[in-house]
């Protein structure tokens, strides 16, 4: 073989050699990526030709597949879209999917591992495979109360038994209708896409889990928390002047209520929402200890709710007028609403923090339970006597503090408001986060745009309607 030949026969070896390994590389290493890729248009087809199963709250659908002809046997259908949105999320030709659509694709598609018996099976006898449905733990009532409570503002809610951490509502609002994005008209599909992406009021944010905010006074729950810990009682005294001096600062920190005296106990502190009183408290606790409270109730850590959630952010490294600003919920807390529910369940549930989801059980279509989640516990940031003083607290914030607005006849009912602002140019944060003894339920209710004053009375104003309208519906 004289040397021209012995080039091109190496060369080509070469390319065969360097076309084989891209073929494994495809083939082996990147199957699973192509065939999520939302770009992957025959993945799509094959996906949209096979019936979805249904998401369920009791045996409604509030999201199923439904035939039809043409290019795509089945659409995806929402009834009554817009009061599940944040829950269903969307699914979508062009634009892949979200919420519980995206949490359990595999499993409403067929193609989870628990499914490969049941497709081997649908291969052999020439049936279309058909996905499973998805039962979850939603209240119909509470979910349609906390829409209408929340209305055209931006906001959110939640709600969960803080015994089993069942959440029983789950609503951002503005909502928006998921039909839109879920029709086959790809055209109408891209329109609304549009039209909902560009939109002022941002609806297709996932407020209640996605998104995180300063959650002001709120957060003095994870401060008393800390108190109690460390050997505070409800009536033990601390320092609360008109303005305190954060240490090695030229900033001040002021009060937006009345805290009854300079000199006021942790309960009456947290039932005026008294800030300089919770400032001192945390520049004798110091950062460490507010820390890893904060972290023990889940703070730092990735959320275990079955959907898509954001990480709650409490900062590390403070100085003591950084502790004394984080522990009244600014400086750079930020936490989901979501997140602060989890801090009103566990204290409601004697310290025990339990796995909030939105998912009982995964059925085929035989009814077989391809998976099912009961209660879970998470762990104990506090102890049961901690707990219980806590509680006390709570239930005197509504009885007779800044919570008052929460108040509902015939019902132990315990709170804790906040209001919190990020900017001098913007309205501030409303928040109310609490819990009931029966039914055992706790509540979260959040404004983002609460046009009031900025104080701590804004959040009982603002937001505590939107949490008794929540528990009124689960009477």
């Amino acid at each position: 073989m004289n040397g021209p030949i012995r080039k091109v026969t190496v060369f080509v070896a070469l390319m065969m050699a360097a076309l084989l390994l891209n073929l494994t590389q495809i083939s082996v290493v990147q199957t699973e990526a192509l065939n999520a890729e939302q770009r992957n248009r025959r993945i799509m087809d094959a996906e949209f030709a096979q019936p979805r199963g249904a998401i369920l709250v009791g045996n409604q659908p509030i999201a199923q597949s439904v035939p039809r002809s043409g290019r795509f046997p089945f659409v995806r259908t929402y009834p009554d879209g817009e009061l599940w949105s944040t829950v269903t999320g969307w699914y979508s030709y062009d634009y892949a999917r979200s919420g519980l659509e995206a949490s359990y694709t595999e499993e409403m598609a067929g193609t989870s591992s628990e499914q490969s018996v049941e497709r081997v099976i649908d291969l052999l006898s020439g049936r279309r495979t058909q996905g499973a449905n998805i039962s979850t733990t939603l209240n119909a009532r509470a979910q349609a109360a906390a829409v209408r409570a929340l209305g055209n503002q931006r906001g959110a809610a939640v709600a969960m038994n803080y015994e089993t951490g069942e959440i029983l509502a789950l609503v951002s609002t503005p909502t928006y209708d998921p039909n839109r994005l879920a029709t086959v008209d790809l055209d109408a599909e891209r329109a609304a896409w549009a039209e909902l992406i560009d939109a002022e009021d941002e609806p297709l944010k996932n407020r209640a889990t996605r998104e995180v905010y300063p959650p002001g006074s709120t957060f003095k729950l994870i401060t008393a928390a800390a108190a109690l810990e460390d050997g505070l009682v409800p009536s033990s005294e601390l320092d609360a002047p008109a303005s305190l001096r954060l240490p090695n600062s030229s900033r001040s920190m002021g009060n937006s209520t009345n805290c009854g005296g300079e000199t006021v106990t942790l309960e009456q502190a947290l039932k005026t929402s008294c800030n300089t009183a919770f400032g001192s408290l945390a520049i004798s606790l110091g950062p460490d200890k507010l820390q890893a409270m904060a972290e023990a109730f889940g703070f730092n850590s990735e959320p275990t709710i079955d959907i898509g959630a954001a990480e709650s952010r409490f900062p590390t490294e403070l100085d003591l007028a950084q502790t004394a600003l984080s522990a009244i919920g600014q400086y750079d807390v930020a936490a989901s609403p979501l997140q602060m529910l989890q801090v009103a369940a566990a204290i409601a549930n004697d310290g025990v923090l339990m796995r909030p989801h939105l998912v009982n059980t995964v059925t085929s279509e035989d009814l077989t339970v391809l998976s099912a989640q009961g209660p879970e516990r998470l762990g104990s940031p506090i102890s049961a006597s901690s707990a219980e003083l806590l509680q006390q607290m709570m239930v005197a914030t509504v009885e007779d503090g800044t919570g008052r607005p929460a108040r509902v006849d015939g019902l132990v009912v315990g709170g804790k408001t906040g209001t919190a602002q990020t900017a001098p140019d913007r309205p501030p944060y409303a928040w109310f986060v609490g819990y009931a003894e029966d039914p055992k339920v706790a509540i979260v209710a959040f404004v983002e745009d609460a046009d009031v004053a900025r104080d701590d009375i804004s959040g009982g104003r603002v937001a505590a309607p939107i949490f008794t309208a929540i528990l009124e519906a689960l009477r």
